[in-house]
C-alpha cells in the first residue's frame, strides 16, 4: 500500500485495463463455464444490500425476511411447502452444509461416529473437499452404461456407517440426472440421510418439466430426499455468489447450530459467520421479475440451442457422448485426441473445457452463449475437422 491517497479516476482506469485482461460473457467465447452474466436487474439490487450481513440476522430483519420467503420460494418449485435453509455462497457450500447435517443427524441419533458417504463417480469435487473437512470416508458408486449411478453398485455399498447417499441432478460434466426416484426409495427403506446436489439443473428442471419436457422426478416429491442444492447463481441469473441449500426438516439445521453468544441470534447453522445479504435480495428480486413463464422461456431456448448444436455436430461427423438431458454437450473427434482438439479451439480463442467421465470436449449452453456464437463455434470445428 502506498503512503498517499490516489485519485478515484487513476485507480478507476488502472482496474478497467486489468479487467480487459477477463474473458467477457457477452462475448459467447465463454464455453465451459455453469455460470453466466447476471441480469442487470439483480445486480442493481444486489449493490442496494451490499452492507447487509445475515450473519447477525436481528441487526437486518428486513433482509432475513427476504431470505425466508426465497428459501420458502425455492421450495414450492422443488415440491416442498414448508422449507428450511439459507442462501449461500456456491453449490460447494450448499454441499458441505448438507454432507455436514447428514453427519451430525447420523452422530446423534444413530450414534455413527466413523462415517461414509456414498457419491456417485460423476459427482461435483465439492464432496471430496466435505470427506476431508468433516472426516468422512467417500464411498464411490459405479456409473453405469448411460453415465449415471448404477443403482444395484448402489446397493452394495451401503454399510452401518453410511450417513448419507448422493445423487446428482445435472451432472457437471454431461448434465445427466441420476435415477433418483430409484435411490430415493433405497434411501428411505434405510433410513440413511439422502441428498440431491441440482446445483446445475435445479434451476432448470422444473420449468423444463411444466413445457412437457420428459426429465424424472428429483425433487422433495420424493419422500427420501432430505436436501437439495441448487445454484441461483447458474440458470437463474443472479450474481455471484448465490448458492441455495434446501432441508426438508429444521432439524437437519438444528444438529448444525453452534453457539453465538454475542450476535443477535443465539445459534448459528451456516459455515460462514459474516454472510452477505445481496446475494438473498437479488435471488428474490430475479425470482419475481421472471416468475415461471420467464424461467421457462428462458430454459426452453437455451435447450433449443443445445438440440441445434448437437444436430450439428453429428451432421459434420463429430461423436456426441450422449443425448443431452439439459443444457451440456459433450463431444470428441472420431480420430483426433481430445486436448489436441481443446487446444485447436483454444487457439481459435474459445475457452471450451475438458471432461473427465468420459474424456470429451464439454460445452455448457448458457444464456450468455447465442446461436449466431454457436454457428461461429461450428464453422471453426468444421475448418478444424
Amino acid at each position: 500500500m502506498q503512503d498517499k491517497p490516489i485519485d478515484k479516476d487513476e485507480i478507476l482506469n488502472e482496474l478497467e485495463q486489468i479487467h480487459n485482461l477477463d474473458y467477457k460473457y457477452s462475448d459467447g467465447r465463454i464455453l465451459g463455464s455453469m455460470c453466466t452474466e447476471a441480469h442487470p436487474f439483480a445486480k442493481e439490487v444486489y449493490c442496494k444490500f451490499l452492507d447487509t450481513n445475515l450473519g447477525d440476522p436481528g441487526l437486518f430483519k428486513g433482509t432475513k425476511i427476504i431470505e425466508d420467503k426465497v428459501i420458502k420460494s425455492i421450495g414450492k418449485l422443488l415440491s416442498l411447502d414448508d422449507a428450511y435453509g439459507n442462501i449461500v455462497t456456491g453449490g460447494t457450500e450448499a454441499n458441505l452444509m448438507a454432507v455436514r447435517a447428514a453427519r451430525n443427524h447420523a452422530r446423534k441419533y444413530k450414534g455413527i461416529t466413523n462415517g461414509e458417504i456414498i457419491i456417485p463417480e460423476s459427482a461435483h469435487f465439492s464432496f471430496k473437499k466435505a470427506a476431508d473437512m468433516l472426516n468422512l470416508k467417500i464411498v464411490e458408486a459405479k456409473l453405469d452404461e448411460n453415465y449415471k449411478i448404477d443403482v444395484d453398485a448402489l446397493k452394495q455399498v451401503i454399510s452401518d456407517k453410511t450417513v448419507a447417499i448422493v445423487a446428482i441432478a445435472g451432472t457437471t460434466e454431461l448434465g445427466l440426472i441420476d435415477p433418483i426416484e430409484e435411490i430415493s426409495e433405497i434411501a428411505f427403506e434405510n433410513n440413511i440421510y439422502f441428498h440431491v446436489d441440482a446445483a446445475f439443473g435445479g434451476f432448470s428442471i422444473p420449468f423444463l418439466k411444466k413445457l412437457g419436457y420428459d426429465l424424472p422426478v428429483f425433487d422433495f416429491s420424493l419422500p427420501g430426499v432430505c436436501s437439495i442444492t441448487v445454484d441461483p447463481h447458474k440458470m437463474g441469473l443472479a450474481p455471484i455468489p448465490a448458492g441455495g441449500i434446501i432441508f426438508r426438516k429444521e432439524e437437519y439445521l438444528e444438529v448444525m447450530a453452534v453457539d453465538s453468544p454475542y450476535l443477535t441470534v443465539k445459534t448459528q447453522s451456516t459455515i460462514v459467520g459474516t454472510r452477505l445479504g445481496a446475494s438473498a435480495v437479488a435471488t428474490y428480486a430475479i425470482m419475481k421479475y421472471f416468475g415461471r413463464q420467464g424461467y421457462c422461456k428462458l430454459a426452453d431456448n437455451m435447450m433449443q440451442n443445445t438440440y441445434f448444436f448437437e444436430s450439428q455436430l453429428r451432421k459434420i461427423g463429430y461423436e456426441v457422448i450422449c443425448k443431452p438431458e439439459l443444457n451440456i454437450v459433450a463431444f470428441n473427434h472420431p480420430q483426433m485426441d481430445t486436448d489436441l482438439l481443446a487446444s485447436k479451439l483454444e487457439e481459435k480463442n474459445w475457452k471450451v473445457s475438458v471432461a473427465k467421465c468420459p474424456k470429451a470436449i464439454r460445452i455448457v449452453l448458457m444464456n450468455h452463449i447465442k446461436k449466431n456464437h454457436l454457428k461461429e463455434l461450428l464453422e471453426d470445428l468444421k475448418e478444424i475437422f
